[in-house]
C-alpha cells in the first residue's frame, strides 16, 4: 500500500458571542482536516486547525510521503520531523501532527478496529469533564452560576472554569458561585491559560483551596518551568498544564522540573498520535496522569488506550455552535458522566459536508 494524495480542507465559522479566556479573545471557530488517500482507497483522516503556516508545512511534507506505505508511522513521523528547520515546536508541529493523527486513522481502519482498541483499549468510557466558563460580555455571576447548573444537568461529573482575566478577588467570586452551584459532589477545575506569574498564581491558590478544586491548569506560561514548580510547591491544588508543550522532550523537562502532577498533552499540538503515546509511556514511568487539552473526537480514544488517562475534555454547544453538525455521528456525555469512543474503525470521524460546505475558507 502506498499514499497517493494529500490534500487539506480549512473551515471557520463565527461564534454567537466572542469568548474570552484568562489572556485571549475568540471570535470564530477555526476547523481543519489533512485527507491521506491511498492507492488501495482507504483515506485517512486527521485533524488539524488550519492556517497559512499549518497548510505551507503540509505542503512541503506532501513530496517526503508519497510512495511511502501509511502504516509505517515511526518512519513518516522521523522523516518529517527535522528540528531544525520544522517541527521543534510551534505551527509545523502542529502540521505534523495533523498528518500523524490521518496516518493512525488510516492504520486502525486497515486493521478495523477503533483507534482506542488498537492503540491498547485500556476502557470503553472514559471520565470526562465539561469545559466553559468562559469570560463573556453580559456574562455575570448569575449567568455563569446558570451554565454551570446546566452542564451538570446534561450530565457532567466534573466542571471546568477560566480564570486569570479579572482582579484575583473577582475571580475567587466566580469560583465560590460555581462551586455553590454544581454542589459538593461534582469536580471543580480552574483554568488560567498562563494569566499569572507564579507568585500571583499563588496567592490566587491559596485563597481558592477552600472550593476543593481538582486542577489548577496552566497558572503559569508554558516555559516557566520554575514558575510551576514553586506553585506546586506551595499549594495542595494539583497543577496541570502541557497542551502548549512539544514532543517527548518538552514534557522530559516538565518531569525534571516538578512541573506538574498531571499533564494537558495534545496530540493535535505535541507531533501527533505517535509523539503523544511516548509522552503517555514517559508520563506513566513517573507516576503522571494525562489529561489531554483539546478536541474530544481524537482525545476520547487516546484516554481509553492508556492506563494513566486521567479524564476527558468535552467541549459542547457553549463553546462550538457548530456542535452537533460537524459529524454526521457526534460524541456525547454518557449518563454517568463518562463518554464512549466511536466502536467503527478508525477515529470514527465521518464529516457532515451539508452543513459544513458554506463555511470553508480554503
Amino acid at each position: 500500500m502506498k499514499i497517493v494524495e494529500i490534500t487539506t480542507e480549512e473551515y471557520r465559522w463565527p461564534r454567537k458571542k466572542p469568548i474570552t479566556n484568562g489572556l485571549h479573545t475568540y471570535t470564530d471557530v477555526e476547523f481543519a482536516i489533512v485527507r491521506i488517500k491511498t492507492d488501495e482507497g482507504v483515506e485517512g483522516i486527521g485533524l488539524g486547525s488550519g492556517g497559512a503556516i499549518w497548510r505551507s508545512t503540509i505542503e512541503r511534507m506532501v513530496p517526503l510521503l508519497i510512495g511511502e506505505d501509511p502504516v509505517n508511522t515511526e518512519r513518516l513521523w522521523n522523516k518529517m520531523w527535522v528540528p531544525k528547520l520544522i517541527g521543534r515546536r510551534g505551527l509545523t508541529t502542529r502540521a505534523i501532527s495533523s498528518i500523524d493523527i490521518g496516518l493512525w486513522d488510516l492504520r486502525a481502519k486497515l486493521a478495523n478496529m477503533p483507534l482506542f482498541k488498537l492503540l491498547g483499549g485500556f476502557r470503553d468510557a472514559v471520565p470526562t469533564y465539561v469545559a466553559g466558563g468562559y469570560y463573556e460580555e453580559g456574562k455575570g455571576l448569575k449567568e455563569l452560576a446558570l451554565e454551570m447548573e446546566e452542564n451538570v444537568n446534561m450530565g457532567a461529573r466534573a466542571i471546568k472554569m477560566k480564570v486569570g482575566a479579572v482582579p484575583i478577588a473577582e475571580d475567587v467570586e466566580r469560583v465560590r458561585i460555581v462551586r455553590d452551584a454544581i454542589g459538593p459532589d461534582v469536580k471543580l477545575l480552574v483554568d488560567a491559560n498562563c494569566a499569572y506569574r507564579w507568585y500571583t498564581a499563588v496567592q490566587f491558590a491559596r485563597r481558592i483551596e477552600q472550593y476543593d478544586i481538582f486542577w489548577f491548569e496552566e497558572p503559569v506560561q508554558p516555559d516557566d518551568y520554575d514558575g510551576h514548580r514553586k506553585l506546586a510547591a506551595a499549594t495542595v491544588i494539583p497543577i496541570a498544564t502541557g497542551e502548549n508543550e512539544y514532543t517527548r522532550y518538552g514534557f522530559r523537562d516538565l518531569i525534571r522540573h516538578d512541573a506538574a502532577a498531571i499533564f494537558n498533552a495534545d496530540a493535535k499540538v505535541l507531533g501527533g498520535v505517535t509523539e503523544f503515546m511516548k509522552v503517555a509511556a514517559l508520563a506513566q514511568a513517573n507516576d503522571l496522569d494525562i489529561a489531554p487539552h483539546g478536541s474530544q473526537d481524537i482525545h476520547v480514544h487516546l484516554v481509553a488506550a492508556i492506563s494513566n488517562g486521567l479524564i476527558l475534555e468535552f467541549y459542547g454547544e457553549s463553546f462550538d455552535p457548530m456542535w452537533g453538525r460537524i459529524y454526521k455521528e457526534t460524541l456525547r456525555l454518557n449518563k454517568d458522566g463518562t463518554v464512549s469512543p466511536p466502536a467503527t474503525p478508525g477515529i470514527g470521524v465521518d464529516l457532515n459536508y451539508d452543513a459544513l460546505r458554506e463555511y470553508r475558507v480554503a
